[in-house]
C-alpha cells in the first residue's frame, strides 16, 4: 500500500482541527450561562445547568449515531448533516420567546441540548475517526491534536462571543453562530475525506490492516464489549474522567476557597488542552500501558497537591493540583480514541470509539454529583472531593495493570 503524501496528511489534520475548534464551543456553555441567566431571572441554577448536561448525553449518542453511518455515508455527508442540526439548534434558539421562560427553556432543553449536542457529536466522531487513519503509526499525537481544538473551542471563542453578546444581543449571537459553523463545516467536509486505502467501504479495515473482520485487530462493537478489556479499559476511563470532573467543574470556587484567583478556571482549561497532545505522543513514544499508568498516577497526585494545598493553606500546591487535574482530564480522549485504535483495528473504528466514549455519561453524572455532596455534607469543604480524587487515580493505576492482563489473554497485546 503507497503511502499517503505527508502534505495532505498535515492537511487533513489541520482542517479536522479547525473543525473540531468550532464544535467545541459545546463545551464553552459557561459563555452563554450568565446572559441567559440576566434574560430570564426566574431559571434556577438546575435549570442552567441541565442544557448542558443534557448536551452531553446527546454527545455520546451522537457520537455513536455517526460512527455508524460513517462508513455508509462517508464523513462529507455525516459532517453536513452534523451542520444542519448545528444551524438548526443555534437558530431556533435566537427565536426564543423573552416573555415566556418555561416554553424558553423547553426550547432550550431541545434545541442547545439535544440538536446541538447531536450535531457536536456526529461532528466529533467523524473527523476523529477520519483524520486519525491518514496517521497510522501515529495515532495518539494525531487524535491528541485534534482534541486539543476541541477542548480549545470555547476558550478561542470565547472572546468572539462575548463581542457578539455586547454589540449584536444574546439572540442576534445565537443566529451568527449557527450560521458561522454550519458554514464553515461545509467548507471543511468538502476537504476532509479518508485516505486512498479506507476510501471503499467494506475493504476499509482490511486493506488499512492486511486482516479480515474476524482478525483481533479488527474487532466489530460486538466482539469488543464481549472482551473483558474492554470493560476494564472502559472502567479506568470512568474513574480518571470522574476524578477530572469534580475539580475541573468547581476549579473556580476551588481556587477564591484556597485563596488562588478564580481566573484559574481558564489555566485549568489550557492545561486540559495540553494534556491532550501530550498524552498522545506518550502513547505514540511509550506505549499504552505507559500513557495509561502516567494519567492515572497524575489524577492521583494531583488530589495530593491538592489535598496538601488545603490543609497548609498553600496557594502554589492548589495551583499545581488543578493544572495535574487539567492534564490528567485531557488525556483521558486521547488515550481513548490511540487504544481503541490500536486493540480494535481501524474497520469499525468510528463505532467502537463512540462506544468507549459513552463513559462519559457516569463520569460527568457521577463525578460532580457525588463531589456535590460530600461538599454540602462537609459544610463547605473539599477535602472529602479531593480524597476521592486520589482514591480515583488509585483506582485507574489498578485497572490499568488488570487490562494489560486482560489484553494478552484477549490477543490484544
Amino acid at each position: 500500500m503507497m503511502n499517503p503524501n505527508p502534505k495532505t496528511c498535515w492537511l487533513q489534520l489541520s482542517v479536522g482541527t479547525v473543525m473540531l475548534l468550532l464544535v467545541g464551543l459545546l463545551y464553552g456553555w459557561s459563555i452563554f450561562r450568565k446572559p441567559l441567566g440576566e434574560l430570564f431571572p426566574v431559571w434556577s441554577a438546575t435549570n442552567l445547568s441541565a442544557p448542558f448536561s443534557i448536551s452531553i448525553i446527546f454527545f455520546c449518542l451522537g457520537g455513536f449515531l455517526s460512527g455508524k453511518l460513517l462508513r455508509r455515508l462517508g464523513c462529507r455527508k455525516v459532517v453536513w448533516m452534523s451542520a444542519f442540526l448545528l444551524f438548526t439548534g443555534f437558530s431556533a434558539i435566537s427565536f426564543m420567546p423573552t416573555d415566556d421562560a418555561a416554553l424558553s427553556l423547553y426550547m432550550l432543553y431541545v434545541f442547545y441540548g439535544v440538536l446541538c449536542g447531536l450535531g457536536v457529536g456526529m461532528a466529533y466522531n467523524a473527523v476523529i475517526g477520519t483524520v486519525v487513519q491518514w496517521f497510522p503509526g501515529r495515532a495518539g499525537t494525531a487524535s491528541g491534536i485534534l482534541l486539543m481544538g476541541f477542548g480549545f473551542g470555547g476558550i478561542v471563542l470565547g472572546s468572539l462571543v462575548n463581542l457578539l453578546i455586547t454589540a449584536a444581543g444574546l439572540a442576534q449571537t445565537f443566529l451568527l453562530l449557527g450560521i458561522l459553523i454550519a458554514s464553515l463545516l461545509f467548507i471543511g467536509a468538502c476537504i476532509l475525506g479518508a485516505p486512498p486505502s479506507l476510501a471503499t467501504g467494506a475493504a476499509a479495515g482490511a486493506e488499512a490492516s492486511g486482516a479480515n473482520a474476524d482478525d483481533a485487530r479488527n474487532r466489530s462493537p460486538r466482539q469488543m464489549v464481549q472482551t473483558p478489556s474492554f470493560w476494564l479499559f472502559f472502567l479506568c476511563m470512568v474513574a480518571i474522567n470522574a476524578a477530572g470532573l469534580m475539580a475541573i467543574g468547581s476549579a473556580a470556587s476551588i481556587a477564591l476557597l484556597y485563596g488562588a484567583p478564580a481566573t484559574l478556571g481558564l489555566i485549568v482549561s489550557v492545561f486540559n488542552g495540553a494534556g491532550r497532545v501530550a498524552f498522545g505522543m506518550i502513547f505514540d513514544r511509550s506505549g499504552r500501558k505507559i500513557a495509561m499508568l502516567l494519567d492515572a498516577a497524575v489524577a492521583a497526585l494531583a488530589g495530593v497537591c491538592l489535598l496538601a494545598g488545603a490543609f497548609s493553606n498553600s496557594v502554589v500546591m492548589v495551583i499545581v493540583g488543578l493544572v495535574l487535574i487539567g492534564l490528567s482530564y485531557g488525556g483521558c480522549p486521547s488515550l481513548a480514541s490511540a487504544v481503541v485504535n490500536r486493540f480494535y483495528g481501524a474497520r469499525h473504528y468510528p463505532v467502537n470509539f463512540s462506544t468507549v466514549n459513552f463513559s462519559l455519561i457516569p463520569a460527568a453524572l457521577l463525578g460532580p454529583m457525588i463531589s456535590g455532596n460530600l461538599y454540602d455534607r462537609s459544610g463547605g469543604s473539599y477535602l472529602g472531593t479531593f480524597i476521592l480524587m486520589i482514591a480515583l487515580g488509585a483506582l485507574g493505576i489498578v485497572l490499568t495493570f488488570l487490562l494489560s492482563a486482560a489484553a494478552r489473554r484477549d490477543g490484544l497485546e
